[in-house]
């Protein structure tokens, strides 16, 4: 079977690598893919851009086209906007079924207050939180509740729409950033005000296969994976500016069974009887971002797809066919589908360019050490990189260059954490390129920032 996976970051190259494991895939496109996909066994790069008959279709329309001249028989979209855009909705229109929400569901995501409205209706385990739609409004809950609080842009923002304010003044300038400066555009002209929690943060993907037949049929469900952990500061020992993801680990020894039946209890049973209450389609994965409280578990968001670069530390260590996974998710039949995890941990330290978060440049030759990095069991998942200059698949002379902030991730697994992130680490010391600079403590005691 011919599959399309849609994006270009580590995560989707994670998602195509795990796919074309699968004996029943014939070929993954990846569009528009990375440098990764792009050496990846069983995996195309196609870029819309390039080819004459998209050159006047919308995105989303450029993206069906492509799938179905292609002959794709399933979808899986990695990025969050196509889905707020509606491309689960165009995917199935054309007969082509995909791993992703609908768009309306799709807005768990894409609003911060449609996402919060949902959880106090009903009855996720969530901080407190007001909207506000203006400025003074909103300054004046601020000056009212304190500090710190917690300020998020309503729309989707690239990860740049929260901000944890830990003094007044900094609350009252994250406010008029937003609402007034326009610093994350159109995305702030509604905010969400949160108490903010007390805690260590950790991220748990879930499949999830909800539909209204199927809530009918009682074959709606979502299904968690292994816990992980995001490690989102740029230095050691959880300092200086946030970032994308700095790395990631896999699983998180401090999910307790306690923590893991409140979550159970108290959110994901809940966010599933709203699926069903809300009539979704939403047929894919989930990404709860909860925060361990001395409460229990408390969710601070969702997100409509996998994280990044959680999957590239979660996939490692599936022991089962991530392609049965999804036509299990599209088929209504997840609640018999058989999970089985390794046994042991996933590390996964990200390469990032020189200056990231901020101004970096781009275009270095990414040098891998092929055997060394082998040696270690470790697999590089590329993010911010493309394929320099090639003249054939077997092209020994083609490179990788930097084109973004964070460059790429190395995972590696072992029956113990320690065995981990020694294998992530001595493969990292065989990755390099101008100006790469990468955690030296991910997963480590003190490495995640604690509220």
């Amino acid at each position: 079977m011919k599959v399309i996976v849609f994006g270009n970051g580590g995560r989707e190259h994670t998602i195509a690598w795990k796919l074309a494991q699968s004996e029943e895939v014939e070929e993954v496109y990846c569009v528009p893919g990375n440098g990764g996909t792009a050496f990846e066994n069983k995996c195309i790069n196609i870029d819309i851009k390039q080819l004459d008959y998209t050159k006047h279709l919308t995105q989303t329309q450029s993206y069906v086209e492509v799938a179905k001249r292609n002959h794709c028989k399933l979808a899986v979209v990695g990025p969050e906007n196509p889905l707020a855009e509606g491309l689960a909705d165009a995917l199935w229109d054309a007969g082509i079924p995909v791993v992703g929400p609908k768009k309306d569901a799709a807005q768990l995501e894409a609003s911060k207050d449609l996402a919060k409205q949902f959880m106090k209706k009903y009855g996720v385990a969530c901080a407190k939180s007001e909207t506000f739609t203006d400025k003074e409004s909103a300054l004046e809950y601020v000056r009212k509740e304190g500090a710190p609080i917690v300020i998020k842009a309503d729309g989707l923002a690239a990860g740049k729409g929260v901000i944890v304010a830990k003094t007044l003044e900094e609350a009252e300038n994250a406010v008029c950033d937003i609402m007034e400066n326009k610093v994350v555009g159109d995305a702030g002209n509604k905010v969400v005000i949160e108490e903010y929690l007390k805690g260590d943060e950790i991220s748990i993907l879930a499949a999830v296969s909800v539909t209204p037949e199927y809530a009918k049929q009682k074959k709606a469900t979502i299904h968690p994976f292994l816990s992980a952990r995001d490690h989102k500061r740029l230095l050691d020992g959880a300092q200086g500016p946030n970032t994308g993801g700095m790395g990631a680990i896999c699983p998180v020894d401090d999910v307790t069974p306690l923590i893991e039946s409140q979550f159970q209890k108290f959110i994901l049973e809940p966010t599933l009887k709203g699926l069903i209450a809300e009539n979704y389609d939403y047929r894919g994965f989930i990404f709860f971002g909860l925060m361990l409280t001395k409460d229990g578990p408390k969710l601070l968001e969702y997100n409509v797809r996998l994280g990044d670069p959680e999957t590239q530390a979660v996939l490692p260590l599936m022991d089962f066919d991530f392609f049965e996974l999804c036509k299990s998710i599209i088929d209504g039949t997840l609640k018999e589908f058989k999970f089985g995890w390794k046994k042991g941990y996933c590390v996964a330290p990200v390469a990032v360019s020189n200056g990231y978060p901020k101004e970096y440049k781009k275009g270095f030759p990414i040098k891998l050490n092929e055997e060394k990095i082998s040696s270690t069991g470790a697999k590089i998942f590329i993010a911010g990189a493309i394929e320099e200059r090639r003249t054939s698949r077997a092209d020994k002379d083609s490179k990788i260059v930097t084109s973004g902030g964070r460059v790429l991730a190395c995972s590696a697994c072992g029956t113990t954490f320690d065995e981990a992130w020694k294998n992530a680490y001595d493969a990292m010391e065989g990755v390099e390129f101008e100006g790469m600079f990468y955690r030296k403590d991910i997963g480590l005691p003190g490495a995640a920032e604690s509220n």
